[in-house]
């Protein structure tokens, strides 16, 4: 999963439908992505499923992969595999349900983790046998980690363990810094769907910051 540079991994709002697919598309076509966390709104199992379908191909006809989390009680597992997505994103719950989703999914889908708040929750989450752990994101109010935190935690995180890290960038210009901890990747969310020239370009520029950051090893 993990490559010798960054790759990007993006997250889209919180969506209650399809709507946002053809900028998922032109995203996707911006650049190399590696995956994009798909944010569901709070549904029932059926209506939930329904949109990942729908949404599915913008991401994974790219050759994206296409992680889903949701709001509420949805059952996320069924819903990922209903759905064809290629992986799903929990918060920070009990690294005993993260075995469980595993023996759940059968190997068959990618299981990541977020809003860890701790190193020895870090540590926690790679033991129990997540495919990556998400440092930096928005939470649940909005307000974000500092930049100079989030870099200290991806710093140890990638020189210590092998389980890969995804680091969130509010900016593009924190995804050179965020890179240069040896993450395997960086994540975007505001500043590729609220960018003025759209997805494309700030896929397009957060891909030749890597690939600068990526030379000048």
């Amino acid at each position: 999963m993990a490559d010798s540079s960054a790759r990007l991994y993006l997250i889209t709002p919180l969506l209650e439908d399809a709507s946002l697919a053809p900028k998922l598309a032109e995203a996707c076509k911006g650049g190399a992505v590696a995956a994009v966390l798909v944010r569901l709104g709070a549904g029932d199992g059926r209506g939930l499923t329904n949109l990942v379908k729908a949404l599915a191909p913008s991401v994974q006809e790219h050759g994206t992969a296409l992680i889903v989390t949701a709001e509420g009680m949805a059952d996320l597992a069924n819903v990922a595999a209903r759905g064809g997505a290629d992986g799903i994103h929990v918060g920070a719950i009990d690294p005993r349900e993260i075995r469980e989703l595993r023996e759940r999914l059968k190997g068959e889908r990618a299981i990541g983790v977020g809003a860890i708040r701790t190193k020895d929750d870090a540590m926690s989450f790679g033991e129990a046998g997540v495919d990556y752990l998400l440092f930096g994101e928005p939470r649940a109010d909005g307000s974000i980690p500092s930049l100079e935190s989030v870099t200290e935690r991806a710093a140890w995180w990638a020189e210590i363990f092998e389980t890969p890290c995804v680091v969130y960038a509010p900016t593009l210009e924190a995804v050179e810094p965020l890179a240069a901890t040896g993450a395997e990747f960086v994540a975007l969310g505001d500043a590729v769907w609220s960018h003025p020239q759209g997805p494309a370009a700030a896929v397009k520029a957060a891909s030749e910051i890597l690939e600068r950051q990526e030379a000048s090893r």
